[in-house]
């Protein structure tokens, strides 16, 4: 499913403008990006939790040529399934 795709869904099953959705979409989508990173961890109880991580530096190795590569520090993102969500997909 698409951003596209999400919206349409949302917006029929809401009753609201498509432009509406979207602009609600978007603020969700920023306020998440924002808590993560002031607080790094966003819950919506029974969804999801988003929590953000960081990995150390590493060195690595290109499986193609063998040769080693420095990997920087990143903060990466993972997403852990609520028991709502877990119950809908089961």
């Amino acid at each position: 499913m698409t951003k596209t795709d999400l919206v349409n869904a949302m917006a029929e099953k809401a009753g609201l403008t498509k432009a509406d959705t979207a602009r609600a979409l978007d603020a969700m989508i920023e306020s998440i990006e924002e808590g993560l990173k002031k607080v790094g961890k966003v819950a919506i109880t029974g969804f999801c939790t988003f929590t953000a991580r960081k990995k150390e530096a590493k060195t690595a190795r290109n499986p193609r040529t063998g040769k080693t590569v420095q990997v920087p520090a990143k903060t990466v993102v993972t997403i852990k399934a609520g028991s709502k969500l877990k119950e809908a997909l089961n």
